[in-house]
């Protein structure tokens, strides 16, 4: 008997097509939650280009996070309890980077002592726009960076068409487009310091075992206040957009005259 006629092997074969269904829906739905909560970190919401606040990123995390732990608990797939009560306890931490970005947009806009009908056009119109071309610029996921091209696209249409834009020179567009530009590239998201070969995650699977409080600080300090980039910035300069002392002059600044090595009994005898 032929195997394409073998009812044992039929019976095999679609099996294994019905399991690699079943995977495929699972593997779609949560890779679409993936995509969706990378894109809720963000200080504009995707679909109107409306600010967000730290306490809505958080909502929308918290969201994305049970409908993974939902999607897993409906499939045979391992419970991992701990993992995900990690997972929301990071979520605020997370979400309050929004905040904090927004706080450096504030004071650059009350130090230019500009109208609220600027304030609207920079944080509604030139930001958003500014900031989703950066991400299309950087991300490498095909269906997220349509969704971001998408967005972005809207947007260009928009700002061109604002009476604002359309009203100011080249040169004052030009240099509100730097600005915005310093804006975005200070919501930095990057894990290096956590996930990197040197960072905090490898520091706990190599000594299993959690870092000291006082070295991740010290680490924090190193990173931004020491760390320099190719034109010689360093994270807190860019951010804050001032300078700042040598980090290594103001920590031996605060260090005393170090003690003499102790000498031995025989050795002060010779001396005298």
């Amino acid at each position: 008997m032929r195997a394409s006629h073998d009812p044992k092997a039929k019976a095999v074969v679609a099996a294994r097509q019905a399991e690699g269904t079943r995977w495929e829906e699972v593997h779609h739905p949560s890779r679409g939650l993936l995509e969706t909560r990378s894109l809720t970190l963000q200080p504009f919401r995707i679909a109107d280009a409306a600010p967000q606040t730290s306490a809505q990123v958080e909502r929308h995390l918290q969201a994305a996070v049970e409908a993974i732990a939902g999607l897993a608990q409906g499939h045979p797939l391992p419970v991992r309890h701990a993992a995900m009560t990690k997972v929301r306890k990071q979520l605020p931490d997370l979400a309050a980077l929004v905040d904090c970005w927004w706080e450096g947009v504030r004071r650059d806009v009350e130090q230019a002592a500009i109208s609220p009908m600027w304030q609207r056009w920079a944080t509604e119109s030139l930001l958003p726009l500014v900031s989703w071309e950066h991400q299309v610029a950087h991300t490498r996921c095909a269906r997220r960076k349509a969704k971001l091209r998408q967005a972005l696209e809207a947007m260009q249409v928009a700002f061109g068409h604002h009476a604002l834009t359309q009203g100011l020179p080249p040169q004052a567009l030009k240099a509100w487009q730097a600005w915005a530009t310093h804006r975005v590239k200070a919501l930095q998201r990057a894990s290096s310091a956590v996930e990197g070969r040197n960072g905090a995650l490898a520091q706990l699977h190599h000594h299993q075992r959690g870092v000291p409080k006082h070295r991740d600080k010290v680490w924090t300090v190193l990173h931004n206040f020491d760390g320099r980039a190719g034109d010689g910035t360093t994270p807190a300069s860019r951010f804050f957009r001032r300078s700042f002392p040598d980090l290594f002059e103001t920590a031996f600044s605060h260090i005393e005259a170090l003690p003499q090595p102790r000498r031995r009994k025989h050795q002060v005898a010779l001396c005298h």
